[in-house]
């Protein structure tokens, strides 16, 4: 969710320059050194960040969302801010329709709600299979996961290999706070999604996201119906 930043907290300002500086020099290596390479736009307050900054330095990295089919409105809201103020036609997935119409003929409309293997069912079909797509023929993949999002991101790497798509993944902004992607933010005059000012931090799909209370966990309004160990869709999957 948006917070408050005191933008004359100089230590603040700071850390951003220079994470800020050693993300858009990651950001130009994997647009020389591994090219053809994307960006997985899940257009949270993280991945705006690393929009501005793609787009900011013309970097030759194509950006993509995944539309679900369940998004909320206030995402689709951004893809249209996103065109208006970068003068960026997001590149769009969406799930295939045979697909999607098996799972819900079979076991509903909802049946992500009755168990964590329905729901993850529910995410192959409408992320991980339009993900695989995206992802077919690219050297390297970004995206703006942060470690301290949740605990099946602790120790989170800048880069690996991820050998399920056979091709390099980086996380430019692993090692970020939150208050340093909002800092950003407000420092860069960076649109975001209207949700994060109604306390939801982490935004995926409606039926799958909530605002939370002051001093929950970041990541608790995503599946809060289930704990916080199975909270991944499958686009993100830790090796042991």
């Amino acid at each position: 969710m948006a917070i408050n930043i005191n933008l004359n907290d100089q230590a603040l300002i700071d850390s951003v320059t220079a994470k800020t500086t050693a993300a858009r020099n990651l950001l130009r290596q994997i647009a020389t050194s591994y090219s053809p390479a994307v960006f997985a736009n899940s257009l949270g307050a993280e991945d705006m960040v690393l929009t501005d900054l793609i787009v900011g330095d013309t970097a030759k990295i194509e950006i993509f969302s995944l539309d679900t089919g369940r998004l909320p409105l206030e995402t689709y809201a951004l893809i249209d801010e996103v065109k208006k103020h970068y003068g960026l036609k997001l590149r769009l997935y969406y799930p295939r329709h045979d697909l999607v119409e098996t799972y819900t003929r079979e076991n509903g409309i909802n049946a992500f709600y009755e168990s964590v293997e329905l729901r993850k069912a529910c995410c192959h079909v409408r992320k991980v299979e339009p993900l695989q797509r995206a992802l077919a023929g690219r050297k390297a993949w970004i995206t703006g996961m942060r470690a301290q999002q949740s605990a099946t991101r602790e120790g989170l790497p800048i880069q690996a290999f991820d050998e399920g798509n056979g091709l390099e993944k980086f996380n430019p902004l692993s090692d970020w706070s939150e208050k340093e992607v909002w800092a950003y933010i407000k420092l860069n005059k960076v649109p975001y999604n209207a949700l994060h000012d109604n306390f939801y931090p982490s935004i995926g799909c409606a039926p799958c996201t909530r605002a939370i209370t002051p001093g929950e966990d970041v990541r608790s309004g995503r599946w809060w119906w289930e704990s916080p160990e199975s909270k991944e869709c499958g686009l993100h999957v830790k090796k042991a």
